[in-house]
């Protein structure tokens, strides 16, 4: 929320410094994020008039200025390359030692092809107060020069800026800020009562209101024989101090109420309005083009008003161009409704759109003020582009928003921390707002004012009760008095400063607290720090993807569809963090960073459950071993990452199993599951699917993997004796078969450790070969095998029979033949 000191002013008599305004809104609560001073940068540029400009003699596009800036500069010579610099013109004039932000320069005296020079004329753009301009900035012509331009154009006035809570709907105007800042005793609260306007005629536009759920109570008036052009200058200045840009005097006004007392307005534009009637209505999936000029479909959950050519505005969130006021505006509709904050909560977020008047609307206006709201808009109105105002025509009643809530006295400490006396905490109510109903020596009953939405609506106590025994007795019922008497409880804080709450230390704990980290955490811990240790770097992505995104890979169900994303790109559960991983080796690739590793270990979503998947790609071209030159990546790296992960997680390489049925991210021939058991899938690796690399905009080869952490088996804790070492030397053996090109390798592979259990300490995988010599349909597989007796060394005799028995084992469970 932005406010300027002068508009604060408007409704708050104080003498506080700057310094003493936000040091005060910081203690009470309403956190200032900054202060924004928009004349300090400006305020050596002065106001001028050129006397006399004539042809610069040795350039075409540039004039010989003499320019009166005020005393001291009545006659300087400026040189100047605008095309509109003219005898008699009021400007903006840059002395010597200015700083021109626009252009990050520091203007000095000197020459410009050979005439002297006392400073510059310069555009709002390049004071960086506008846009790009074909020339100096032309002030009106009863400027008076020697002014400072920031005192000339109103900005010497600070602009400050204050972080909002959802609950504090009533600080969302410059009104509401000032009556806290009065309730905390820095100045009085200026009486503010709306010019009531007789209207002269009926309304051609009634209301009408079918959906009171949504809109209890709604108002209006024609304004007729308006004149909708620029805002005066005071309108103007207030709304652009703040970031609005001004559009019409109609359409500033609404804004300025709706930053000055919190109060959303809407003016149609009569003579584009059919039927003479404004319906309040649900929507029925019509599209209507807003003002921001987009298209929105509403739905029947959704509030909106139309008349009989459809839908002009979705009501509390945002009007409709058809309908909207502009320069040939002469007969306006003025709205002013009180919204359900939840319904219009609900319809903002779903078409994506959070506007000034929305953002007000979801934490509650003022109940109280719709009347007198409209009133004054009417007033300035009609004070700003003429005209005569109509009877006010409404639909709906005015809901019933009174309300009370109690507190009891000894609940300030016992909850705030803070001893304050009765009657100064019932003082502090009320210079809020809060009038007293009932009060004891032990606790008060107070109603609510209207525009505090945020105190809990409670149960009423009954007149002339024990007001404290009564909350007691609820209390002890389990009926909920804690919520209001709370609040009431943080008001009297605020106002007697946050920062005056005394700091307790927590007492210190005698016994040492057991493991914060669950099982299930600490496992993504190690996870982590596994594959960090094989060069992958981790990242962390959103779990949010782009529906196309998670069609890639193969889970865009509706029931994990976003009903309000925070972005566009960003509507739909991830299926896997692989979504987030390609994405990021594609933007490192884009920029030059092809050959990279990265990791995340997070969340996977599908209809059935949200599980935890550590996954990881690497691209482009990787050496596999220190040392060893650089090749492309391969489907076995993305493999050892995962076996390694899993491996050190205690699963047992020789448990897992390896098939060819990958999802269909992965490429159908270069890539694997690894199981443990049939149905236990653990893992997924291999090359991603080209087509999924052509529709990611990557160039590079890139393989992943996919762990799948919740179906992998917790290790079996068991007391391991230290492996025996042997004194005897290993012995290495290397076969090569021939086997069909449909058997897998880890069949022999299995087939080796299982021929002597008690001798095979090692088998690995050296050569796969297909080529001359080896029949059509098989390839020769090359496996080393490494033998380590336990209690003496080998024989040839004992070497050959135990490889006798490894061919056997090998050609029995497979079919190869030794070659």
């Amino acid at each position: 929320m932005k406010f300027t000191l002068s508009w604060l002013y408007d409704h708050l008599e104080t003498s506080a410094t700057l310094a003493e305004i936000c040091a005060k809104l910081n203690q009470i609560g309403l956190e200032v994020e900054g202060v924004e001073n928009r004349g300090a940068a400006i305020e050596p540029f002065l106001t001028a008039r050129i006397l006399e400009a004539t042809q610069h003699p040795n350039a075409d596009r540039l004039q010989v200025c003499r320019v009166d800036a005020g005393p001291g500069l009545q006659d300087v010579q400026v040189v100047c390359g605008a095309p509109n610099a003219r005898a008699g013109l009021a400007v903006i004039f840059a002395p010597p030692g200015t700083y021109v932000p626009g252009l990050d320069i520091t203007i000095k005296a000197g020459k410009i092809r050979g005439e002297a020079s006392g400073g510059m004329l310069c555009s709002l753009r390049e004071l960086g107060l506008g846009e790009e301009s074909n020339g100096i900035a032309e002030l009106p012509d009863d400027t008076l020069p020697g002014q400072s331009y920031a005192d000339f154009a109103g900005l010497d006035d600070v602009v400050i800026e204050i972080a909002i809570t959802p609950n504090r709907g009533d600080a969302l105007s410059v009104r509401g800020i000032a009556r806290d800042l009065a309730a905390a005793g820095l100045g009085t609260l200026r009486p503010w009562l709306a010019d009531t306007v007789d209207g002269t005629f009926d309304s051609p536009v009634v209301w009408e209101n079918s959906y009171p759920e949504a809109c209890p109570w709604v108002l209006g008036r024609t304004i007729r024989g308006v004149k909708n052009g620029p805002s005066p200058e005071w309108l103007r200045r207030k709304l652009e101090s703040i970031g609005l840009r001004p559009i019409s005097a109609l359409v500033d006004i609404t804004n300025y109420f709706c930053f000055d007392l919190g109060r959303p307005l809407h003016v149609f534009d009569v003579n584009k309005l059919a039927g003479g009637r404004l319906t309040m209505c649900h929507g029925e999936g019509e599209t209507f083009r807003a003002l921001d000029g987009q298209d929105y479909t509403v739905t029947p959950d959704d509030c909106v008003i139309a008349d009989a050519n459809g839908v002009q505005s979705l009501a509390g969130i945002m009007g409709g161009e058809a309908s909207g006021a502009d320069e040939s505006t002469t007969d306006v509709f003025v709205e002013c409704a009180l919204f359900d904050p939840v319904r219009i909560a609900l319809s903002a977020r779903r078409v994506g759109v959070s506007s000034d008047s929305s953002y007000r609307f979801e934490r509650g206006v003022d109940q109280a003020l719709p009347v007198a709201a409209l009133e004054a808009a009417t007033r300035l109105i009609i004070d700003v582009c003429g005209g005569e105002a109509s009877e006010v025509v409404s639909a709906g009643d005015q809901p019933a928003w009174q309300r009370d809530a109690t507190l009891r006295f000894e609940r300030v400490k016992t909850l705030g921390g803070l001893d304050v006396p009765p009657q100064e905490s019932v003082t502090l109510l009320e210079k809020l707002g809060f009038e007293v109903q009932e009060q004891t020596d032990a606790a008060v009953r107070v109603s609510v004012p209207s525009w505090r939405n945020d105190i809990a609506q409670k149960s009423v106590l009954a007149q002339g009760a024990d007001i404290a025994a009564d909350v007691a007795a609820k209390a002890a019922e389990g009926v909920d008095q804690i919520e209001a008497e709370s609040d009431l409880v943080e008001e009297i804080l605020r106002l007697k400063g946050l920062d005056s709450v005394p700091a307790v230390p927590l007492p210190p704990v005698s016994v040492v607290p057991g493991v914060a980290l669950t099982a299930k955490q600490t496992r993504a811990a190690r996870a982590r720090r596994i594959l960090a240790a094989r060069g992958l770097v981790e990242t962390v992505g959103f779990s949010f993807v782009s529906h196309e995104e998670a069609l890639r890979f193969g889970g865009a169900p509706d029931s994990l569809r976003l009903l309000n994303p925070i972005a566009s790109d960003l509507d739909q559960m991830r299926p896997t963090p692989l979504v987030n991983l390609v994405a990021s080796a594609q933007r490192n690739s884009a920029r030059g960073w092809a050959d990279i590793g990265l990791f995340e270990v997070g969340p996977a979503f599908s209809e059935k459950a949200q599980t935890l998947v550590a996954a990881g790609v690497r691209t482009g071209h990787t050496a596999r071993y220190p040392g060893q030159e650089s090749s492309a990546v391969s489907l076995w790296a993305a493999k050892a990452d995962a076996l390694e992960l899993l491996t050190q997680l205690g699963v047992s390489a020789d448990a897992l199993t390896t098939t060819a049925d990958a999802p269909s991210w992965y490429h159908p021939g270069r890539s694997g599951v690894l199981r443990q058991g049939p149905k236990n899938v653990l893992a997924y690796f291999g090359e991603l699917h080209p087509s999924l690399l052509q529709a990611e905009g990557i160039d590079v080869p890139v393989v992943g993997f996919e762990v799948l952490m919740d179906a992998v088996p917790e290790p079996k804790r068991r007391k391991k004796s230290a492996p025996s070492l042997s004194a005897f030397q290993p012995v290495r053996r290397d076969f090569a078969f021939v086997v069909g090109r449909d058997v897998p390798a880890e069949a022999l592979l299995r087939a080796v450790r299982g021929a002597d259990r008690n001798l095979v300490a090692g088998v690995s995988l050296f050569d796969v070969y297909e080529g001359p010599h080896v029949p059509e349909g098989h390839r020769s597989i090359g496996i080393e095998v490494t033998l380590q007796p336990v209690d003496k060394s080998l024989t040839d005799a004992e070497l050959e029979a135990v490889s006798e028995r490894i061919v056997a084992a090998v050609t029995k469970a497979t079919g190869a033949v030794l070659r």
